[in-house]
């Protein structure tokens, strides 16, 4: 129930702030887009944060626009709140936050949101004060008012820093958006280089520096969360979501007296691919997870615990939750101190990803006593071996 309304939440809110941005006419089409999306929709049906922070940002996006371009608005004396909501709802927008603040001074220049001194300082000093309860707890669990966010990046599944950025680059757009929405991200992208291309030249057309910040927006979030951590279409639903509003912006004016006609076989299709994909996701996309999950969560329960306890795998997610242990990588767990009194079981599967090779192995265990079992599971990573050291504590 709360995941089919966090999706609808999202969907509403896309529509009403490409509607705002645009017309409502183009904005039922970038909302139809969104749903098809193969990078969207095969997230629906699983219970992802994602989603729903995404409505909330397209929401801070949509209030900083108004801020400038409607003279004397109170949007900024609102976006404290939706940003504060995004981030209790998903940590990781930390990043995507950052993006939006750096591509709003680029768009519209710092003296225009400096010429809002007493609203932008309200609006900064409210988001601040929202964030002290999180820097307190953050503080009582790891010593450091933003240990958990950089925590949330030390987790990051990546081989080396940027290569987030290459996967973004390496699947846009199709895997993010399907062939169709592929199209319209990059018509997106062909809208944001023209009015920069104009802003160059001093020959700005209305509303150009609102394609610059939406387009940089989506830009900036690829660069700045593919940087920071590993890459995943749900990271950059944002970048997606204003892409195709911008896409479908483009695409209307340049068919200038034909706009209609194009956007309507642009949603006619859009429509046929909304079923479409659910049938891909249904038949293709989920079975390979829901094989996967048969293993992780069979050995997880199995491994629950009462006790203090810590879980070593390739599959920390599913393992930490349906065990009840904290899990980490292998590769955290190489760089932490050895946990004291807390009982370690390094987890490989048969056929699991990110495991230690057999000298690595032993250089974890480093000469502890070891009890060794096997746990026969029916998905698709087949038997799971567990190793558990002794306590050292």
């Amino acid at each position: 129930m709360v995941a089919l309304l966090l999706v609808l939440f999202t969907l509403a809110t896309t529509y009403l702030v490409a509607a705002r941005l645009t017309t409502p006419r183009r904005a039922v089409v970038a909302t139809l887009l969104l749903l098809g999306g193969l990078g969207f929709l095969r997230r629906v049906p699983q219970f992802l944060n994602d989603i729903g922070a995404t409505g909330l940002l397209l929401i801070v996006v949509c209030l900083l626009v108004r801020a400038q371009e409607k003279p004397g608005s109170r949007a900024l004396a609102v976006l404290p709140l939706a940003a504060l909501a995004a981030f209790y709802l998903r940590y990781g927008v930390m990043g995507t936050l950052v993006a939006v603040v750096i591509a709003a001074v680029l768009a519209y220049g710092p003296r225009a949101w400096l010429a809002q001194g007493r609203r932008l300082a309200l609006c900064a000093g409210v988001f601040v004060a929202g964030l002290v309860p999180h820097f307190v707890y953050a503080t009582e669990v790891t010593g450091s008012p933003l240990g958990l966010i950089l925590s949330a990046t030390e987790r990051a599944g990546r081989s080396y820093v940027g290569d987030g950025l290459v996967y973004y680059v390496s699947v846009f757009p199709y895997r993010l958006a399907g062939d169709l929405g592929a199209v319209v991200m990059a018509a997106g992208l062909w809208g944001l280089g023209a009015a920069l291309r104009r802003r160059r030249r001093h020959q700005e057309r209305p509303h150009d520096r609102r394609r610059v910040f939406l387009g940089l927006t989506a830009v900036l979030t690829f660069v700045v969360l593919g940087v920071a951590t590993d890459g995943e279409p749900r990271f950059v639903y944002l970048s997606v979501a204003l892409l195709t509003v911008l896409g479908v912006q483009t695409l209307a004016e340049a068919a200038g007296r034909w706009s209609a006609t194009v956007l309507t076989a642009v949603a006619a299709l859009a429509a046929v691919t909304v079923p479409a994909t659910a049938q891909y996701v249904a038949h293709a996309a989920t079975p390979g997870p829901h094989a996967q999950h048969l293993s992780t969560v069979a050995v997880a329960r199995q491994l629950a615990s009462d006790r203090p306890c810590l879980l070593v795998t390739g599959y920390e997610p599913d393992l930490g939750w349906y065990s009840g242990c904290d899990a980490v990588t292998y590769g955290q767990y190489r760089r932490m101190p050895p946990p004291s009194g807390v009982e370690v079981s390094l987890v490989l599967f048969e056929r699991g990803r990110l495991q230690p090779g057999p000298d690595s192995l032993r250089r974890l265990i480093g000469g502890r006593a070891t009890t060794t079992r096997t746990i026969r599971t029916e998905g698709s990573l087949g038997t799971a071996t567990v190793i558990t050291l002794r306590s050292s504590g």
